[in-house]
């Protein structure tokens, strides 16, 4: 059986019980118990239409819920009589529920959690694990989300920005437990694209199959991260990268350029080099500089003078990062690199020290314990 496969079809057979009768939350919930039943009942016994089966299965879990509570018996008597699945139109309602999951009410993780189970269809458990929680705490985040939407009709488009940046918030969360969010996120990315044939929708997919495509080469087998300028470039998962680029290209050619096609580009011109010294790093701080007017963003001004540094020497880069605030995220950990690249290992190793003390990451804050010790290990006695 394709779990995938079935997951898909998770938002179709929401809007479909919507579209009778039922709230968001209570459709939710009975998608849910239907997709748990089609994974213990479908491999004995696959249906002829999947679709149908989850339809009717959910819809009947429904009904069962609604007739549970008496609170809610007013409202069973005017439910309709179950259709058959035959007269149940395909329309797919997948674009509605990322609005609906992305709604501004909703903080991000409570947001990101929510598409998961709505639009991902995985499971609360699967989330939880994904996100190193306990079950009973990631349940309540997800019932908050759904009362919080539960009575939200769309009359205009959503905002396609703010589901776009949940979509990076999950595909930024990597892989944990046994769901692997940064590849849950490109399949979702990748459906979005295609929904919406939107130039930053498309520059996002770009973006995140560049950086997955570095992913087997990002950590040694004792899970200690590797270096951009360190791995193992034949290890790049080079079919990832030409997928990737081709999107970006189609993307950029229709003129309407958004942040993330610019970082899709700036990724994709690490890609391009055989090897750390063949990197453009001119063009690469060109990239920037657009990232930079797009979004005014202090992230992208630190990554331009990490850039800088490249590109001009140390000193221009340390010379950039003196305009930013300190204690921006990264700011430690980019100056101890600049240092060291200037040659000024004592004033690095410090900072190396510094910076891990404040990573919340625990490889990272390892890596940069490291980077310390070994700069440490070289001064003279």
């Amino acid at each position: 059986m394709d779990e995938v496969a079935l997951r898909d079809l998770a938002p179709t057979v929401i809007g479909v019980l919507e579209r009778r009768g039922a709230d968001f939350a209570a459709a939710e919930d009975a998608v849910q118990e239907a997709l748990i039943e089609a994974v213990r009942v479908w491999p004995q016994e696959p249906p002829r239409d999947p679709r149908a089966w989850l339809i009717t299965v959910a819809w009947r879990k429904f009904l069962d819920a609604t007739r549970a509570e008496a609170a809610r018996r007013q409202r069973e008597d005017a439910v309709w009589a179950e259709p058959a699945p035959e007269s149940v139109a395909a329309v797919d309602d997948t674009l509605h529920l990322y609005f609906l999951c992305a709604h501004p009410a909703l903080s991000p993780a409570s947001a990101v959690a929510l598409t998961l189970r709505a639009v991902g269809g995985l499971t609360t458990r699967q989330i939880a694990q994904a996100y190193l929680v306990p079950e009973s705490t990631m349940a309540q985040r997800i019932s908050r989300a759904k009362r919080t939407v539960s009575d939200v009709r769309f009359d205009q488009p959503g905002d396609l920005s703010t589901v776009l940046r949940v979509l990076y918030l999950v595909f930024n969360e990597g892989y944990s437990g046994d769901v692997d969010l940064a590849a849950e996120a490109i399949r979702l990315t990748r459906q979005l694209a295609k929904l919406t044939a939107d130039e930053e929708a498309a520059g996002l997919l770009a973006l995140m199959l560049l950086h997955h495509a570095r992913r087997p080469a990002r950590t040694r087998p004792d899970g200690t991260l590797v270096p951009l300028a360190d791995q193992d470039r034949a290890r790049w998962d080079t079919r990832l990268i030409a997928e990737g680029v081709d999107i970006l290209q189609a993307a950029l050619a229709r003129d309407r350029l958004g942040e993330y096609q610019t970082q899709a580009a700036i990724a994709a011109l690490h890609a391009d080099a055989r090897t750390a010294e063949e990197t453009d790093w001119v063009q690469i701080v060109e990239w920037y500089d657009e990232l930079v007017r797009l979004t005014d963003s202090p992230i992208a001004r630190l990554n331009r003078a990490v850039a800088l540094g490249e590109s001009d020497g140390p000193q221009a880069g340390l010379a950039a990062l003196s305009d930013l605030d300190p204690a921006l995220p990264r700011h430690t950990a980019a100056a101890a690199y600049l240092h060291e690249r200037a040659g000024d290992s004592t004033t690095a190793a410090r900072l190396y020290a510094e910076a891990a003390r404040t990573a919340t990451n625990l490889a990272e804050r390892d890596h940069l314990t490291r980077q310390a010790a070994h700069l440490n290990s070289q001064q003279p006695k």
